[in-house]
């Protein structure tokens, strides 16, 4: 069960998960989401909201809120009838954020739609401190590459506290090199990168894939970022007796003082952003007990930060475009697949959404080989699952079980991946299918989306991928679908860096500076990208930062001197673009470039 599922627990996992499976015509899972996307205008300023209407009649309304993003209290709505399919809000202003939220009620079902919309919204040039979290096994082999990393991570305004730990260091000892940075500046720490093997954290007593054999404790990042919530080791007393696999039981079972944690429900507000990159366990095996076919830990590791280095660097450009197979349906109202519907639309459009169920009529099989023909920024793809396979996914067999070795072997082309099955949100196993978009040629991100739903939406106005993890994790209600299981629960996780963010600018290119006396000329060559302001120029004592920015307007040419120049200072130059997307417009700061 932990590498491979034969043709008997594959039949057993789609019943016992999803009650029955149903053979259906391809089923409406899209109308329980809304699929909102906006146009904008600054002058004067104005929101357009639109989405595509239900393809199984016409609701009986939708009903419209708003509110200024990091609030909590939604506007009175504004109630629009069944057949509207956009909406019109001209009470905003240019240099603002918005966020929506869209109900739509039909006859058996609710359906929700939420976007985060910039009108030419201000630049984020300075995003915090981001606590690198680093597995020492890596330090000297990786050393080139990590540097890079810290510097890029600068070079998107972050400030970087690197620590370095041991893959065997206990997990409260992990827990308080972070909080430790935490405490030092609360205001300023945003977020907690897991780079390698670090150590896992185990809590709970659940089972969110609804498995009697995987009931028990589940690895729990939200650990590493709640500082201040109270997590106990000694109520807990339960015996994974039901799964076969003994030691897949023995990861399950915790007992009072074992190591594992009691929650279920997270005790407290999750405080910073939490991404892991963690590509251990992972042989590629083909059969089971077999030869790995997989690269190294280490080259997988390699690979993740050179892609992630040149998607920054906007080296790739995958086209702005989203692909969705679903092989659940509806599922009595949870509608996984929703998430993915609910998430992409608002950035790239609803027209931009390959829907495969369609476009196929609910043919399995088909998604693997359609992501790896192309590349998509955003992928989403649920089906009976377990840790290495997602039914109906896969090219062959009677299931058409997609397996983490098809995924890798096939090089689907997915960014920014969501994924849903049973099993595999329970990552921490032997070539899990959740991380497998992580050892591919372009995939950066994976969340295991459906129990519960994330929510994707702030990505277009240019948040970062771990704003929405934390989100989910917090997630009490004010983010709904029709049914959202599992929500606020410990198993929520990010695979992958949680700093990255959707909208990569190209960079500035041939920075070069002069020193005569107390004066530093610099020059550089125009980023090639469209819709480019100008620039911004930033000064720091170190290359490490933190980095003040010396343009208090973006400057049009190539050429800036500083007359203020302090010995051994290091500069950085960032093109600025206005960002228009299907989430409005936004100011867009390219990685900086240094001198």
């Amino acid at each position: 069960m932990t590498r491979t599922i034969n043709a008997a627990l594959a039949l057993l996992v789609a019943f016992t998960f999803c009650f029955t499976f149903p053979a259906h015509a391809v089923e409406n899972t899209w109308d329980y989401s809304v699929q909102v996307s906006s146009t904008v205008e600054a002058s004067p300023a104005k929101v357009t909201l639109t989405w595509p209407q239900d393809t199984n009649g016409v609701p009986s309304s939708y009903t419209v809120y708003r509110r200024a993003p990091d609030t909590t209290s939604w506007s009175a709505g504004t109630t629009l009838a069944g057949s509207a399919t956009s909406y019109v809000d001209t009470s905003v202003a240019a240099g603002n954020s918005y966020e929506y939220r869209i109900v739509k009620v039909a006859g058996s079902y609710t359906g929700y739609g939420y976007i985060q919309i910039g009108v030419n919204a201000p630049l984020v040039d300075q995003r915090g401190k981001v606590v690198l979290v680093v597995d020492k096994t890596f330090t000297t082999s990786l050393a080139t590459e990590l540097a890079r990393l810290e510097q890029d991570l600068a070079g998107d305004g972050w400030i970087v506290i690197r620590r370095d730990v041991a893959r065997t260091d206990p997990v409260p000892g992990v827990k308080a090199v972070i909080k430790a940075a935490y405490d030092s500046d609360p205001a300023n720490v945003i977020s907690v990168f897991l780079f390698g093997n670090i150590p896992v954290p185990y809590s709970g007593q659940l089972n969110p894939d609804g498995h009697p054999d995987h009931v028990g404790a589940w690895p729990a990042d939200a650990y590493y970022g709640d500082m201040d919530g109270i997590w106990t080791d000694s109520t807990v007393n339960y015996t994974q007796t039901i799964n076969t696999n003994s030691v897949d039981a023995a990861r399950m079972s915790n007992r009072p003082g074992d190591g594992k944690f009691d929650q279920t429900v997270l005790p407290s507000e999750v405080e910073l952003q939490v991404g892991r990159v963690d590509l251990s366990k992972m042989p590629g095996r083909t059969t089971w007990g077999g030869p790995a076919t997989f690269p190294s830990e280490l080259e997988l590791l390699r690979n993740y930060l050179n892609k992630d280095h040149n998607f920054r660097h906007r080296k790739v450009n995958p086209e702005r475009r989203a692909i969705l197979g679903d092989y659940f349906g509806q599922r009595g109202g949870e509608a996984f697949a929703a998430s993915g519907f609910r998430s992409f639309a608002p950035l790239v459009g609803a027209d931009k959404i390959r829907n495969l169920n369609r476009e196929y009529n609910d043919q399995k099989g088909v998604w693997i080989p359609q992501v790896a023909a192309s590349d998509y920024l955003l992928a989403y793809g649920c089906g009976a699952g377990s840790y290495s396979s997602i039914g109906g996914l896969g090219a062959t067999g009677m299931y058409n079980d997609g397996t983490t070795t098809e995924m890798v072997s096939k090089n689907v082309r997915g960014v920014f991946n969501m994924l849903f099955g049973s099993w595999l949100g329970d990552w921490d196993q032997e070539d899990n299918i959740l991380r497998a978009p992580l050892a591919t040629s372009q995939g950066l991100v994976s969340a295991w989306s459906g129990r519960p739903h994330w929510f994707w939406h702030p990505l277009g106005a240019g948040e970062t991928i771990g704003h929405t993890a934390r989100l989910a994790m917090n997630n009490k209600g004010d983010y709904q679908t029709q049914i959202n299981s599992s929500q606020n629960r410990i198993h929520v996780a990010l695979m992958g860096d949680p700093t990255l963010r959707l909208h990569p600018v190209v960079p500035v290119a041939n920075l070069n500076g002069a020193t005569s006396g107390s004066t530093v000329a610099l020059t550089w060559s125009t980023s090639t990208d469209s819709a480019i302001v100008g620039y911004h120029v930033y000064r720091a004592a170190t290359a490490d930062g933190s980095y003040t920015r010396l343009t208090s307007a973006p400057v049009t040419a190539t050429t800036f001197s500083d007359s203020a120049a302090t010995s051994g200072a290091t500069y950085m130059v960032r093109a600025i673009k206005l960002e228009n997307t299907t989430s409005g417009s936004y100011h867009n700061a390219s990685q900086g470039i240094f001198w």
